[in-house]
């Protein structure tokens, strides 16, 4: 059997584990031949593949990024995209394939096994930890301790200058990164898209936090928004999958706290830093187990599955269904952690 693997979306620490385990496994205990795709979902839309065997998934465990190129490509907004992909897989020999990415990379994948009966399995990949069904993602825990290293250093800013810190993460519909990493960095105010904000009482939070000098860092996530306005963007130009690019919100905030407060207040935008670099251990373990259990799915022909984290065990459950909507944050759960706002 050869089988083709994948890694779509945004680049993500822990996607060249998942490809090792997945090629460890097959070749090593099953005899498979791998095919790897290039830059997502263009690979398999225009035949772009490059060999995938033990030698070249040697040494890559550690490496962030991926060893096979990423993009948001859409085969589905292509014309004749679907046909192409199908017939590519066909030219080259691959009877399966193993997509690895996040909510539309497998979407792409679910649609193109149930409605057009390519066998698929699925690994979830997002750093936003935002995929249902399935307990945790890799390269969550990685962007997590970045973001809290950040808000660490940043403390010692604020209280040299006496100035507010206005850090913005990544998170468009899901504010696990802003939640996890402003209560670790002992974040003052943390705003995510779950819940709209009050600005005025961002404001009052700000100003108590000086009167007993001390100067306060706010966390906000990139899709964050204020309850009398819209999301904040910097442009609205638009990826494949008709996704606004995000980003502004923390620069608007830090604008708006100075002119209500009086008070300097200075971004700090952890963007692309949060998913790159080399993965943490915890990464690690969980997208090479990924990986070992997505090639027994080929194995068993269980295909249009996705591998998912339920407690410590590794599940298998529909790819659309993990994909039907986002896992976001318990109102009660942002309510717990509000007695540090302030």
């Amino acid at each position: 059997m050869r089988v083709g693997v994948l890694t779509g979306g945004g680049d993500c620490p822990g996607l060249n584990a998942v490809i090792r385990g997945i090629v460890r496994k097959g070749v090593q205990e099953y005899g498979y031949e791998f095919t790897g795709y290039r830059d997502g979902w263009r690979g398999p839309l225009e035949g772009d593949i490059v060999p995938l065997d033990i030698p070249a998934v040697r040494g890559i465990l550690p490496r962030g990024g991926t060893i096979l190129g990423s993009s948001r490509t859409n085969p589905l907004k292509v014309e004749g995209g679907v046909e192409r992909v199908q017939r590519n897989l066909v030219e080259q020999g691959v009877d399966a394939l193993i997509v690895i990415g996040g909510e539309d990379t497998l979407g792409v994948a679910a649609t193109l096994h149930d409605e057009h009966g390519v066998k698929v399995v699925g690994v979830p990949k997002t750093i936003d930890n935002d995929l249902s069904a399935t307990d945790y993602t890799f390269g969550f825990d990685t962007a997590v301790n970045i973001a809290t290293e950040a808000i660490d250093r940043l403390h010692t800013t604020a209280e040299s200058h006496m100035r507010v810190l206005v850090v913005e993460v990544m998170g468009r519909h899901a504010g696990w990164i802003a939640l996890h990493s402003g209560l670790a960095g002992g974040a003052n105010v943390i705003l995510i898209p779950e819940q709209r904000f009050d600005l005025d009482q961002v404001c009052a939070w700000v100003e108590s936090r000086f009167k007993i000098r001390y100067a306060p860092i706010v966390v906000v996530a990139e899709g964050a928004m204020p309850k009398d306005g819209d999301m904040v963007l910097k442009d609205g130009t638009l990826d494949s999958f008709g996704h606004v690019r995000l980003s502004g919100i923390g620069e608007w905030l830090a604008k708006q706290i100075e002119k209500r407060t009086g008070k300097e207040a200075r971004t700090t935008v952890l963007g692309h830093v949060q998913r790159g670099g080399t993965p943490s251990a915890f990464d690690r373990w969980l997208a090479t187990r990924f990986g070992l259990h997505a090639i027994e799915a080929v194995r068993d022909g269980d295909f249009g599955k996705m591998v998912a984290l339920r407690a410590t065990d590794i599940v298998r459950v529909p790819i659309a269904d993990a994909t039907a909507r986002i896992k976001t944050v318990d109102p009660l759960l942002y309510e717990e952690v509000g007695v540090f706002f302030g």
